[in-house]
């Protein structure tokens, strides 16, 4: 067993390693797949974490199949029989579209006697983005860059993307109708919900472009003319669930942020750490999570359980920035920033937070680390770290502390997870 008093940042590596794990494609997919059909077998699908589903596939299909699927720079594995297209994250690129239309033209034509395999992850509603007709590509990624800095959460980002799109909000399953459609999904949001994982390119569509307007008027979005004229036609309301298409159509979640939090429990427990689960499911603007997370811990260690250190308290869900400056640094280390100032030099204390795809918002790490020393480290050297919040500028921070998480591409993605040791 680890010494948890000698080794915390080793302890906290090891439970993020864990959560990652237990959403590796190679282990949790191959129980999900179904029979090969009488007919072809077409596999499509976009996501972080798409290339490294597709390399299981080919490993444990027992019949012919081809396809095509999608994944962010980076993050492509080696495959035979699955064409593999890298594109751009989270702002789409004209790869990303040109993918789409090529999986749309793979799925069209098929019969009842075939297959469509769907491998869909985090990431793929920017990856799989194909405008509506009449939208230019550029409008829609404007429109997509000021949802992403307007603090909009991932369920209203997609809600806007669904309506401007030919291939999302269960448009890809209206082309490959009349095919057996299954989809294998690992899911990055809060809840789980289908018609939010990467825009729901296989599901019925439960939002309305009424909503669309709320969303926009909401965060006072700027849209362009074409935007507008194709959301005040009838083509902008997406297949709704109820939809005949749907009838027969199959979605299977293979890994979660629920089953990531409970491995990274167990890998607790094992170590002699008691877990504490907050949720896999917080969601919300960075600094009043962090302030929430500091204060379970405050908790945590005046209440009479506090006997029972060491614990770790551990959590999912996907944090919102409003970017405002201009400095680097995804809501992971932007939350660690907050947490660090919310505990205040905390004695005994110390936390991890990374995003599971191993890329936290678009710098080459996955989040940071924080210790009872971040604060006093960072006066040292002169760091004025509220000067660094308002610029958006966590990145820096954690870079001149040498307290970056960096592990390259995970190849999937189950969104953020956080764990905060008291030892």
């Amino acid at each position: 067993m680890i010494s948890y008093t000698s080794h915390p940042e080793e302890i906290l590596l090891e439970l993020f390693q864990s959560a990652v794990s237990a959403a590796d494609p190679a282990l949790c997919m191959p129980p999900f797949l179904p029979e090969p059909p009488a007919g072809k077998t077409i596999v499509v699908g976009a996501g972080k974490a798409a290339a490294s589903m597709a390399q299981s596939l080919e490993k444990s299909w027992n019949g012919d199949l081809q396809g095509l699927v999608v994944t962010r720079y980076g993050y492509a594995r080696q495959c035979q029989k699955i064409k593999i297209v890298e594109a751009a994250h989270p702002v789409p690129d004209d790869l990303g579209q040109a993918a789409a239309q090529d999986i749309l033209s793979l799925v069209e034509n098929l019969s009842a006697e075939d297959l469509v395999l769907c491998l869909i992850s985090g990431g793929g509603s920017a990856l799989l983005s194909l405008p509506a007709p009449g939208i230019e590509p550029e409008e829609k990624r404007s429109l997509n860059r000021a949802l992403l800095k307007s603090g909009a959460t991932i369920g209203e980002i997609n809600t806007v993307r669904k309506h401007l799109s030919s291939i999302k909000g269960g448009r890809l399953a209206l082309a490959a109708y009349p095919a057996k459609l299954v989809t294998l999904a690992i899911s990055d949001v809060a809840g789980d919900d289908p018609s939010t994982i990467a825009s729901g390119p296989t599901v019925g569509d439960p939002t309305t472009v009424e909503q669309v307007w709320k969303i926009v008027e909401k965060y006072d979005l700027p849209i362009s003319t074409s935007i507008r004229r194709h959301l005040e036609s009838k083509d902008a309301e997406t297949p709704g669930p109820d939809n005949p298409i749907f009838e027969g159509a199959e979605y299977k979640l293979i890994a979660t942020p629920a089953k990531s939090i409970e491995a990274a429990s167990q890998k607790a427990t094992s170590l002699g750490i008691r877990p504490i689960l907050l949720g896999d499911n917080l969601e919300g603007e960075v600094q009043g999570l962090a302030y929430y997370h500091a204060e379970q811990v405050r908790k945590e260690i005046s209440s009479s359980s506090s006997h029972r250190i060491p614990c770790v308290l551990l959590s999912g869900g996907e944090a919102t920035v409003r970017v405002q400056g201009r400095g680097r640094g995804g809501p992971n280390t932007e939350f660690a920033l907050h947490l660090a100032l919310a505990l205040n030099g905390l004695d005994r204390v110390f936390a991890i937070s990374c995003d599971t795809d191993g890329i936290d918002g678009s710098e080459e790490n996955a989040g940071a680390m924080i210790t009872p020393t971040t604060l006093r480290r960072s006066q040292e050297i002169g760091t004025d770290l509220v000067q660094k919040l308002e610029d958006n500028d966590s990145y820096s921070v954690f870079q001149s502390l040498d307290d970056l998480v960096i592990t390259g591409p995970t190849f999937t993605n189950v969104n953020d997870f956080r764990a905060i040791l008291i030892t």
